[in-house]
């Protein structure tokens, strides 16, 4: 099975359906804001103009989405906010928006439910022999949660579940500038940065594991 991923599209729907990847993909994987600011009238829009039937799509929403961003995914069976999903012996778990900024965007979250969150996801794939997170947030001191200044801006939670249960995989997003793979233990993390910079994740299984790739 080949999994493509990227996200902060921001509605630029034209670059993500250029992403190369998603046509030899067995699963493609959004990893947060679809929109800018936006609702679910405009991440529906940027659905239908990537192209991705539903069955080989699972997304979340991020930050710079509304709530409702995430209702629409749930209702469409799409949604990972929260979530476990079993995709080829693979579980697939992951959280929506953000830890919370000093922008009051639409979808933050205290550290203490992306905790709970994440476990909520995780229970429902622990059985499952490979696991891959997604987290629009990245794990804090990191190379992908890196902020043009140099500080550090992720989630303490999502570091400290990635060091407890060592997923796989973390594929996250949200901090534009810091496209980068970096590692915790033996997770490897991976943030592709703006889809309209080109980036995207390749995931596949590699000598009797999981690998992802940054492509782009």
């Amino acid at each position: 099975m080949k999994i493509c991923a990227f996200g902060d599209i921001h509605m630029d729907y034209d670059a993500a359906a250029a992403v190369a990847g998603i046509s030899e993909a067995d699963l493609v994987i959004i990893t947060g804001d679809l929109t800018n600011f936006g609702h679910r009238r405009d991440a529906q829009q940027v659905l239908d103009n990537i192209g991705v039937e539903k069955e080989r799509l699972l997304a979340l929403h991020g930050n710079l989405d509304h709530p409702d961003v995430s209702q629409l995914l749930e209702e469409l069976g799409i949604d990972l906010h929260g979530k476990g999903i079993l995709r080829g012996g693979v579980g697939i778990f992951g959280v929506g928006g953000s830890n919370t900024t000093p922008f009051n965007t639409p979808s933050e979250y205290s550290e203490e439910e992306i905790a709970r969150l994440l476990e909520q996801g995780y229970a429902q794939v622990e059985s499952a022999p490979v696991k891959i997170m997604v987290s629009h947030t990245p794990p804090v001191d990191t190379a992908c949660d890196r902020i043009s200044s140099g500080a550090h801006v992720g989630s303490e939670a999502v570091r400290r579940f990635i060091e407890e249960k060592r997923p796989a995989l973390c594929l996250t997003g949200h901090i534009h500038e810091a496209k980068a793979v970096d590692r915790i233990g033996d997770t490897l993390v991976i943030n592709p940065g703006m889809v309209k910079d080109g980036g995207w994740i390749l995931c596949q299984p590699k000598d009797g594991g999981w690998t992802g790739e940054l492509m782009g």
